[in-house]
Formats: C-alpha cells, structure tokens, sequence
C-alpha cells in the first residue's frame, strides 16, 4: 500500500500561488484516492512475493554458477599438474635420449677402435698368410721338379721361379719338356682348396687362365701345364681341377 507524507505535500503546497493550491490540492487528494483504490495490499504482497521468487531463482543461478567455476578451477589445478607431470616427464626423456646419444658416441668411438684393429689384424693376417704362401712356394720349388718328373714325366729344364709377366704376378713358372715337346709350367699356390667353403672357387681357375694368357702374350703361343699347389684340396675340387685339366699337388704328396 502506497502512503504519502502529508506534511511534506502541505510544505510544498504553501510555495504554490494562493489560487492554485485549492485545485491542486483537490486533484492529490483524487490521486491519492485512485491510487489506494488501484493498488490494493494484495498487490503489493504478490509484488513482493514475485520479488523473492526472482531473486531467489537469481540466487541459486549465482550458486550454481559459483558452484561450476569451482569445478572449473579443479579442473584447471588438475589439467596445470597433468602438464607439469608431463613436462617432467619430457625432460627425464629428453636425458634418456642425450644419456643414449652419449652412450651411442662412446660405441660408434669403441667401434671404430674395434674396427682399426680388426683392420690391422687382417693386414697382419694378411701379411702372415702371404708370408706362409712363399714359404710355402720356396718349399714348391725344391720339390716339383722331382714329383713332375716321376708323377708326370714333365722335366723342368731351368729352375721354377716366381715371375711377373704381362703385368700378372705368376707364383711358379718354369721352362720344362715332355714327350719331346717344350712347354711352359704355370701354376699358383693356395694353402686351401675347398668348393664347399670357397665361394670364389671359379675366381681361382680364372685367375690361373689369365696368367695363361699372360705368358701366351709375353712368349708365343705354346703348350702350358697348368698346376695349383696347396697343402689340402677336397674331392670336389679335385674333381673340378680334372675336368679343366688342371694339376693338383698337394704338399703331403712330393
């Protein structure tokens, strides 16, 4: 219910021209009139009541919305320790990965150590099995010349030397005759002839062929015995040599 302040309208009143205050005072007195009839307590209760309810419904969207960005901030607290937990987790990999990389430094430096000295122990190997190779050829040359002759009737005419002819390096090369007839021996010394291990088997007959041609080259063409020498020859290449019409001597026989 409205309630107007009469005393503070009479002041006002009294500021108003004497000829207007009667009109004037008659139309408040209908307004105050209409308005109390218009605005009844019931009114101004529902207004009220209203009021709350609103306020209320704004209230608990207030809540829940406070309510939500708490949830929200937990969720950020637990999304900001999740990143960090990764961070964490990246930089205890990006160690592992420079601890690797290290590592890796340290075998490829090892490795290429390893690989200097298998490189050295090969040429000393090398140098060794080459070594024993003219030994093993010096041994061939007091020997062949009596097994050629009894084995095979071949008479070596000059002594069995170690030649370089047509650029080719020949381990054994000598003058000889047989049946008459002049001919060369041409021959190599290899301290193992196997066809199961030696892959290369055909590089030997073709390195022995091309020092065939060599010699053909550098002294007409003549007839050549062809020999290989070595301490052990399996069944196989034996076999093979036969067929290429090869002699093999192995060092057990002279």
């Amino acid at each position: 219910m409205l309630i107007f302040n009469m005393s503070k309208l009479v002041e006002a009143i009294d500021e108003i021209p004497h000829e207007l205050r009667l009109p004037l005072l008659k139309a408040f007195t209908y307004l105050k009139e209409e308005i109390a009839e218009t605005v009844k307590k019931s009114d101004f209760d529902n207004f009220v009541k209203s009021t709350e309810e609103n306020f209320n419904r704004v209230w608990k969207a207030i809540e829940e919305l406070a309510e939500a960005q708490k949830k929200t901030e937990q969720r950020l607290d637990s999304l900001t320790l999740k990143v960090e937990e990764l961070a964490e987790a990246q930089k205890r990999t990006e160690q592992k990965v420079e601890e690797l990389a290290e590592a890796q430094r340290k075998t490829e430096i090892e490795i290429a150590k390893l690989a200097k000295g298998l490189q050295e122990t090969r040429g000393e190997l090398g140098g060794l099995s080459k070594s024993m190779s003219y030994a093993f050829e010096n041994e061939a040359f007091r020997k062949l010349p009596d097994f050629l002759k009894e084995k095979y009737g071949i008479e070596i005419k000059e002594k069995l030397i170690r030649e370089e002819i047509g650029g080719k390096e020949i381990n054994i090369f000598g003058k000889a005759r047989k049946d008459g007839v002049d001919l060369f021996v041409i021959g190599e010394s290899k301290l193992r002839l196997d066809e199961k291990r030696d892959k290369r088997i055909k590089d030997v007959f073709d390195e022995l062929e091309e020092k065939v041609k060599a010699v053909k080259r550098e002294y007409g063409e003549k007839e050549v015995v062809k020999i290989l020498i070595t301490h052990y020859a399996t069944k196989g290449f034996l076999s093979k040599a036969k067929e290429k019409g090869i002699i093999i001597v192995q060092s057990f026989e002279w």
